[in-house]
Formats: C-alpha cells, sequence, structure tokens
C-alpha cells in the first residue's frame, strides 16, 4: 500500500470507481511532469449530484459536492498515474458551480475539492485555483473540478 493510499484509509475515505468519459475526450493525459484531469463532476451514493446553488441547492450541499468532485479527481489520478506516490503536487483546480443569480459563495463551495487535496497530499496538496459560477453544467450537474497536477516519473 502506498503511503497515500494509507493516509487515504486513515482519513477513512473510500476512492470511488474512475469515471469513463461521457462524451469525446479522454479522462486524462499526462506530459511533461503534468497530468491534466478532464473536469469530473459530483457522483454520490450512485447518483449525480444535481442543481443549481442558491436557487434549489444551498452552501453545504455545494461543499459536499465539491469534495465528491475531488474524491472523483483522485480516482482518475491513481487510474492515469498507478500510484498516488507519484503525486509531486496538485498544481491547481478549477472549480465550475452551477449558481444562481445572486449567489456568491463559489470559492466556499470549492473549498470542498481544496480541502480534501490538504488533507490527502498534505502541503502537495495546496494549490492555485479559480471557483467560478455558471448557469447550467453538463447532466445538469451542480458543480464540476478538473485539474492539473505535477507528477513525479514512473
Amino acid at each position: 500500500m502506498s503511503s497515500i493510499d494509507a493516509r487515504i484509509a486513515e482519513l477513512g475515505i473510500t476512492l470511488p470507481q474512475a469515471a469513463a468519459p461521457v462524451a469525446s475526450y479522454v479522462a486524462a493525459v499526462e506530459i511533461g511532469g503534468l497530468l491534466y484531469i478532464s473536469g469530473q463532476v459530483s457522483f454520490k451514493d450512485g447518483g449525480l449530484m444535481t442543481g443549481r446553488l442558491g436557487d434549489d441547492r444551498d452552501l453545504d450541499y455545494g461543499v459536499d459536492a465539491a469534495r465528491q468532485c475531488g474524491l472523483m479527481l483522485v480516482a482518475q489520478m491513481k487510474a492515469a498515474l498507478g500510484s498516488l506516490d507519484r503525486v509531486e503536487r496538485i498544481v491547481k483546480l478549477g472549480a465550475f458551480v452551477s449558481s444562481a443569480d445572486g449567489f456568491t459563495d463559489q470559492p466556499k463551495v470549492a473549498n470542498g475539492a481544496s480541502d480534501l487535496m490538504v488533507a490527502i497530499f498534505g502541503d502537495a496538496g495546496k494549490h492555485t485555483r479559480s471557483a467560478v459560477g455558471v448557469p447550467v453544467l453538463p447532466l445538469g450537474a451542480a458543480v464540476e473540478i478538473d485539474a492539473i497536477v505535477a507528477v513525479r516519473p514512473a
């Protein structure tokens, strides 16, 4: 078991199965010491977390949805790299939050994923980030997050 896998177990986290792409793209591309991960939407208990923050969903729901996106990002890292110990640093997260007019807590929503990265990877989980509100996301998802990860050679 890798040291990151041990940390995940210590936190009581079970990673989901890495989701297959739903359109014409790949889940992750490794090039030049970086792993680019396509946007991951929020699944929980086998279902997609849908809705618009500030409309039919509240901040707590959004934070949980972002955390679920973060778990899927880590699952994609593991699937692409073979071992999470190859993760050198989480470089950037891009959070897209389905938001009603007037909802301005996108950064608080994105903390659901950001805090997870730090919990799992420690200082290497600290990253740059953008968090933006959008009127709608694919499949009606509440949150979608993509990532750039610095990786060690295999």
